[in-house]
């Protein structure tokens, strides 16, 4: 690896953690707050960082038109780290958290758009806090398309070579101009789906403060809300179908948002979203899910009409399925059998190249696949037959890191799960915590459930979640690959 490269890379990531530090600075200067200078102290540390960085003679010569692949590992993993850690340190100067293992849990939380929160009493925060909370599961959010489309596919991880930028028509042989030009295509669709949902909760009488952070946690699928009782607050039935209406189009694959824009603008029929096998799954699951929660709802005597179990079953689902979060209802009260349900589907989770986490449909897809043909080959054991997505072959070099995923996946949710009933948390809330941690979900069931916070787990719980959130917004192998031997060797 080239040290003027990493150097180059740290100053710009220090500098873009500086600008998601001074909007909610201004935001507190405003409100009159009183912490905005929480958000300052950190901002200028970072922006001295960024230019001593910039400023050293190898960065000066470095281009980072090249980035090699190690470089690329490095830098995915720097980028959270850096705004996880400035969030962290402006959270903990505010005073709204006991201690820095809350102020990075939360701060965590928020950039990896999981949306699990240690906070009580939500409305008695900062407004520059409550902004800071929404602005980063934007900016997270943002960050997440970018690197499902622009840079994973190109390093090679989980399958999601089957994501690339070209199917956004974006073609280059080089790392850097792909992410640029990624970001400058999806970023105005990415911040005109903000706005058009922000607009019309203003319509439907939501505050501006309110509306904006609403619709940022949305889009990001993240999950913090500006009220203690999350969406529920609210009691507006509009206010629950715009947001759920926009959490389900979060949870589709912004690069195929793209092309529908563009197929739509040019009077055609946007037939690669509507062909996608994994859009059909993921709209499939949702509706059926949606169905049999409803039934279980109403027959449970749960609530007493169709129409109010429809209300809080469809909500739940999308909010759930999509990874956001949101709560209009309590889950937890709920039947067992859907209790186990939205278990399931936080598992699974949203569509690849969108903001949702989860194991993604595209990997259940070709996993199903895969079982179906190994079974075919036990009454046929000379077939050869190739896994396709609608008509993509997918290669046998995808298949496996898809596999070898699912393995890493697997473990880190074991592992999650034994360390926090190691740390006293009884089994339900222990597995749902680790289970939300590394799927981004934020509620889980039990002492961490749709009512309750994180606010009891034990300082190493919480530093143990957070590595959890960083594993699963950040795929598992980027990560993991920087604590092996054989990516610090030369050659």
């Amino acid at each position: 690896m080239r040290a003027g490269v990493l150097q180059r890379i740290t100053s710009r990531l220090l500098g873009f953690a500086v600008f998601s530090l001074v909007v909610p600075m201004l935001v507190g200067l405003l409100a009159g707050d009183g912490v905005w200078w929480a958000f300052a102290i950190p901002a200028v540390f970072g922006a001295m960082a960024s230019y001593g960085f910039a400023r050293l003679p190898a960065a000066r010569e470095a281009s980072t038109s090249t980035l090699r692949r190690r470089e690329g590992f490095v830098a995915v993993c720097l980028g959270w780290s850096v705004l996880v850690l400035l969030a962290a340190v402006a959270f903990s100067l505010t005073g709204a958290f006991p201690g820095f293992a809350e102020a990075f849990f939360e701060s965590m939380s928020g950039f990896t758009t999981t949306g699990a929160s240690v906070i009580t009493n939500i409305e008695g925060l900062p407004a520059s806090v409550l902004f800071m909370r929404s602005f980063s599961h934007w900016i997270g959010g943002m960050g997440i398309i970018v690197l499902s489309v622009a840079i994973l596919p190109e390093l090679g991880v989980g399958g999601m070579q089957l994501f690339s930028a070209e199917s956004s028509g974006i073609e280059s042989d080089k790392l850097a101009p792909r992410i640029a030009a990624t970001s400058r295509r999806l970023w105005s669709i990415y911040v005109a789906i903000t706005a058009v949902q922000a607009l019309l909760l203003l319509v439907g009488g939501m505050s501006f403060f309110d509306a904006i952070n609403h619709a940022m946690s949305t889009i990001g699928t993240g999950g913090f809300s500006t009220k203690n009782s999350s969406v529920a607050s609210f009691d507006s039935l509009y206010a629950e179908m715009v947001i759920l209406v926009f959490m389900f189009i979060s949870g589709i694959s912004f690069t195929l948002q793209f092309r529908a824009v563009l197929d739509l603008r040019a009077g055609r029929l946007p037939s690669k979203l509507l062909g996608s096998p994994e859009v059909r799954l993921y709209t499939f699951v949702t509706l059926g899910a949606t169905a049999v929660v409803t039934l279980s709802l109403l027959f449970g005597n749960i609530y007493e009409t169709v129409g109010e179990s429809l209300r809080y079953a469809s909500f739940q689902v999308v909010s759930i399925i999509t990874t956001t979060g949101f709560g209009t209802a309590d889950f937890a009260l709920w039947p067992p059998a859907t209790q186990l349900l939205l278990v399931i589907l936080m598992l699974i989770g949203g569509c690849a190249g969108s903001t949702a986490g989860g194991f993604k449909y595209v990997r259940l897809y070709m996993v199903a696949q895969h079982a179906r043909i190994q079974m075919r080959r036990l009454i046929r054991p000379r077939l050869v037959q190739t896994m396709h997505l609608g008509r993509r072959e997918i290669s046998h070099e995808t298949t496996e890191s898809v596999l070898g995923y699912s393995l890493l996946y697997t473990g880190a949710l074991l592992v999650g799960s034994l360390g926090m009933t190691l740390l006293g948390m009884d089994l339900i809330s222990g597995t749902t915590a680790a289970v939300s941690a590394l799927n981004s979900i934020g509620p889980g069931l039990g002492s961490v459930g749709p009512a309750q916070n994180f606010g009891h787990v034990h300082d190493l719980g919480l530093y143990l979640l957070s590595i959890g959130m960083l594993l699963g917004r950040l795929e598992i192998y980027p990560v993991l690959v920087l604590f092996t031997a054989h990516f610090w060797r030369r050659g």
